[in-house]
């Protein structure tokens, strides 16, 4: 079963991340368009997010996956922002 999303995903990343690279690959592998947000641009995101990174945020729930994530995994995360999007 092919799912494609909407670019309603964040992935909260920094420059020279090879965690964050593979998990970007693995998005695009999901066919997902999603948003790059480099946390070192934000003192806030660097506090949340900055041993946590990559981390991949639904815009519209707020709910979000951590790496290490499999393609599975994270195509079910995808599935779920769908269902929860079509009512």
């Amino acid at each position: 079963m092919e799912i494609e999303c909407r670019a309603d995903f964040i992935l909260y990343h920094t420059e020279g991340c090879h965690l964050c690279e593979l998990a970007a690959n693995l998005l695009r592998e999901a066919k997902c368009q999603f948003i790059y947000q480099d946390i070192c641009e934000d003192d806030e995101l660097v506090a949340r997010y900055g041993i946590r990174i990559p981390v991949v945020k639904k815009i519209n729930s707020g709910n979000e996956i951590e790496w290490p994530f499999e393609l599975h995994a994270f195509i079910d995360f995808m599935g779920a922002n769908i269902e929860s999007g079509s009512n």
